[in-house]
Parts: structure tokens; C-alpha cells; sequence
């Protein structure tokens, strides 16, 4: 092949390479997006919504009830009456009309407690309906951090692959022409070519990557997948996290925590709920009543109005019911203690999971700061390497050892740059503390 064969391959590849500028997504722009249309996000909201309609005073029975009817009748008979006096009336087609009206307004003074109890429940059941959308909303924010930075790092591994592109190309234009004026021979040329089309052979399936985990992050953002951006690829790591401090804060602020406490408290209310079953009810009903009714001539009557108010109560007990009450308040009871049990394994998954975070923590920051010094000593090395490769002072192989030494640490100090903040965010969202902290 000529040496201008290689020099327009090389002209059509590094083309390739550039990309229209894509819009830039910011953390906050990205965390706003998905706040507004990842999918899981919006019903979880939905959800929240229709607790709190659940735990309104309109569906507490604590209201009354408001009440109206009415109705008319007309009937058409033939009749024939004989009375014990001796009279017989007879009439063909006698006619009969009613009419009826009411309002009433009911009211149910006491119930057994067992209102107070289903309305504390309601809203309590509204509480956790609220930290189960916290926990979709904070699973939600992480993993599209732990997307965004996925995006970020394999950023950052393309452009550090092009930059290998870059010289591995460079290096192949010398050594063709080193070989064509005699000063290379062509196993050192044919090497560098390999090396070359290795390069770009991992660039491609980075470029494919990338574009994948894109995508991946279009979907938790609710939007067009083939939406293009790029990212903000800079890292702020939080100063000040104390061990003890974030433990006491799980405790207290951890959803999963609070999950196990509104449900233990909706146990307790079970238990007032079977309870009220054991007392009485007492109602009260209010009506205005409205009754007007024309008889035929075999009625005695021949007709009828009434108009006026009417009030009633009612008082109910159940004083025993073969014991099914007293069945479902030892099963409440079972329950609460249950719930006591399952919020204390809770607290204690919790701790082993904070202790276990805290520890990958740690060590990712321990290889973050070994990375850091590994790709300083490698750029180091590498220039060495490529002002002696100029001398011809080192073999190809020597050099390319170099190269890809480099490469690799380029490739291992972006991966625990953000492997660190991932663990960073799995902490904090342990702790209770993953929507404040600082992306």
C-alpha cells in the first residue's frame, strides 16, 4: 500500500471522529427532567394523590349523611267490597294516587371508636404511601447518577482512546516512512498497523457503549431515547461524612425505617378498629317528611295528608358474636408484635448495609488515590518513552508497552473517579440523606 493510501485512510478515520457539538445535560437539568417525566416518578405521585384523597375528612365517617326521596303511585282497579255491615260497593276503574317525599340528615354519634381509629389509619396509610414515593423517587435519582456517570466515565475512555488513535496513527506514518527510505523494516511497519486497527476496532465498540448507556439514561429521563446531549463529566465529592453521624441518620431518616414504623402504627390501629366491635353503636336520624294519598269509594278514607318532621335513634350491640371480634383482636395483636419484630431486623439489615457502604466508601476512595498516582507515574513514563522513541532509543514493542500502560491507567483512574461517587450516593441514600446530597 502507498504511503498516500495510508495518509487518506487515516485523514477519513480521524473525520470520522467528529461529532456535531451536542447539547450540554447538567446534573441539575437531568435530576429536573426526570422529576417531571420518569415514568416510576409519576406513579408513585399518582399514588400519593389517591392516599390523600383516601385520607380526607370526606371519607372518614365523621360527616353525615344527607339524604331525599320521592315517589308517586297511580293505580287503576275494578272493585268489588262487601263490608260486615252489609254494604256492597262496586266500582269499575277506581282510581288511587300517593304521593310521598323526605329529606333526612343521619348521623352516627358513637361507633365504638372504631371511626377514630380507620381515619388515624387512613392517614397514616397516606404517610407511607408518601416515603413509598421517597424511596421511588430517591431508587430514581440514583440510578440515573449511576447512569449519568456511566456516561460521564465512557466519555472520558473515548477520549482517551482517541488521543491512542491519535499517536498509534502517528507512529504508523513514521514507521511507513521509515520502511519506504529504508530505515524501518516492514515487520515494524506491519506491527504498528495492527496496533492501529486494534486502537480503532475499541474505539468503535466504546463509541457503541456509550451511545447504549445513553440511551439507558434517556428512559429513566422519560424522553426520546435518541435524544442527543452530552455530560458534565467534573466529580464534587462531599467533605465532611462521619461514620457515626450518617449511622444515627439512617436510623432516624432511612425510608425503609420509616416504611416499618408506619406500618407497625397502622398495626396498632388494627387492633382499636376489632376493638370498637365489642361496644355499641349509637345513631341519630333527622327527616322531614312529605305524604299526601286519594282513595276510591271502597275506602272509608278519602284521602290523606301528612307533613311534618321526624326524629329517630338507634342504638346497636352486639353483645356477643360467637367470637369472631375477640378472634380478630389476638390476630391484631399477633400482627403488632410481627411488626415489632420485622422493624427490628430492619434496623439490623440496616446497620450491616451501612457498615458494608461505608467500607466500600472508604476503599474506593483509598483506590481512587492509588489510581490518581498511577496515571500520574504512567504520563510520566510515557513521555519519557516517546522522547527516547524519537532518539530510536527503544523498540516498537517498548513503546507500545508504554502506550497502552498509559492507556489502561487513564482507563482505571475514570472508573474509580466515579465508582467513588457511586458508593458515595449508595451511602447517603442508606442514611436518608441521598436528596440532599451534592452531585
Amino acid at each position: 500500500m502507498k504511503l498516500y493510501k495510508y495518509i487518506n485512510i487515516l485523514f477519513i478515520f480521524s473525520g470520522s471522529l467528529v461529532h456535531a457539538q451536542d447539547s450540554l445535560l447538567s446534573k441539575l437539568d437531568a435530576v429536573d427532567i426526570a422529576l417531571e417525566n420518569n415514568y416510576d416518578i409519576r406513579i408513585a405521585e399518582g399514588n400519593v394523590e389517591s392516599a390523600a384523597n383516601n385520607a380526607s375528612i370526606y371519607n372518614s365517617g365523621y360527616l353525615p349523611t344527607l339524604s331525599a326521596t320521592g315517589g308517586a303511585s297511580y293505580t287503576v282497579n275494578n272493585n268489588d267490597v262487601k263490608y260486615h255491615s252489609g254494604d256492597h260497593v262496586e266500582e269499575n276503574g277506581a282510581k288511587n294516587q300517593a304521593y310521598n317525599a323526605s329529606v333526612g340528615i343521619g348521623y352516627t354519634v358513637f361507633d365504638g371508636l372504631g371511626r377514630k381509629y380507620n381515619y388515624a389509619q387512613l392517614k397514616e396509610t397516606y404517610n407511607l404511601t408518601e416515603l413509598q414515593s421517597r424511596q421511588v423517587i430517591e431508587n430514581s435519582i440514583l440510578n440515573l447518577f449511576i447512569l449519568y456517570y456511566d456516561v460521564a466515565r465512557l466519555t472520558q475512555n473515548v477520549n482517551s482512546q482517541r488521543e491512542t488513535i491519535d499517536i498509534s496513527s502517528r507512529r504508523l506514518l513514521r514507521m511507513k516512512y521509515g520502511y519506504e527510505y529504508g530505515q524501518n523494516t516492514q515487520l515494524d511497519m506491519l506491527n504498528a498497523e495492527v496496533d492501529f486497527n486494534n486502537d480503532s476496532i475499541t474505539f468503535l465498540n466504546l463509541r457503541q457503549e456509550l451511545e447504549n448507556v445513553k440511551r439507558d439514561l434517556n428512559v429513566i429521563l422519560g424522553r426520546d431515547v435518541n435524544t442527543a446531549y452530552s455530560v458534565d463529566t467534573t466529580i464534587h465529592y462531599m467533605d465532611g461524612l462521619f461514620k457515626e453521624q450518617l449511622m444515627e441518620n439512617a436510623m432516624k431518616n432511612n425510608v425503609a425505617v420509616l416504611q416499618n414504623e408506619r406500618v407497625l402504627q397502622n398495626a396498632q390501629y388494627d387492633i382499636g378498629i376489632n376493638q370498637s366491635g365489642l361496644l355499641p353503636q349509637l345513631g341519630l336520624r333527622a327527616a322531614y317528611n312529605y305524604n299526601n294519598r286519594f282513595n276510591d269509594q271502597t275506602s272509608p278514607v278519602e284521602s290523606a295528608k301528612s307533613l311534618g318532621p321526624v326524629l329517630s335513634a338507634n342504638l346497636n350491640w352486639n353483645i356477643f358474636d360467637g367470637g369472631f371480634t375477640k378472634t380478630r383482636i389476638q390476630n391484631s395483636k399477633i400482627a403488632v408484635n410481627n411488626q415489632e419484630i420485622s422493624l427490628l431486623q430492619t434496623k439490623q439489615v440496616l446497620q450491616r448495609n451501612m457498615n458494608n457502604a461505608w467500607g466500600i466508601y472508604q476503599n474506593a476512595l483509598f483506590v481512587l488515590q492509588a489510581q490518581n498516582k498511577n496515571l500520574q507515574t504512567n504520563q510520566r513514563n510515557f513521555e519519557r518513552t516517546l522522547e527516547q522513541q524519537k532518539l530510536g532509543q527503544i523498540t516498537s514493542i517498548e513503546f507500545r508497552q508504554a502506550q497502552l500502560n498509559l492507556l489502561n491507567a487513564q482507563v482505571n483512574y475514570n472508573q474509580a473517579k466515579y465508582s467513588a461517587k457511586t458508593a458515595e450516593l449508595a451511602l447517603l441514600q442508606l442514611s436518608g440523606d441521598l436528596l440532599m446530597a451534592e452531585f
